[in-house]
């Protein structure tokens, strides 16, 4: 059994920056791909980011590319999402979630284990 734990989220002002952290325990290592989603109210679950397990290569939405970047520790099994030039339309609940299987996927149900999530509130 994998477990997900999401912190570092908050209030903060357009253009603040902000880092998510995900702590990942269990059975890990299956595991080949890692991801965050964000999901507003009344908004459906959103693709932010995707890195390999073991190749280490990312992907980004395009909404968050250039801003936004995922990271791994494989020696603490964090995964990391570093925020820059946050913006009011980033205000979600954030999600980290892990995927066995191979290839990226931008979609939310080819992810087997996800968080509980940590709420990100931007203001203008």
């Amino acid at each position: 059994q994998v477990q997900l734990v999401e912190s570092g989220g908050g209030l903060v002002q357009a253009g603040d920056s902000l880092r998510l952290s995900c702590a990942t325990s269990g059975r890990t290592s299956s595991s080949q791909k890692m991801g965050w989603f964000r999901q507003a109210p009344g908004k459906e679950r959103e693709f932010i980011a995707a890195i390999r397990r073991t190749s280490g290569t990312r992907i980004y939405s395009d909404s968050v590319k250039g801003r936004f970047t995922i990271s791994k520790d494989n020696i603490d099994n964090t995964i990391y999402l570093q925020m820059n030039s946050l913006k009011p339309e980033d205000t979600a609940v954030y999600y980290c979630a892990i995927s066995q299987s191979a290839g990226f996927s931008r979609i939310a149900s080819d992810y087997d284990a996800w968080g509980q999530g940590t709420q990100v509130t931007v203001s203008s």
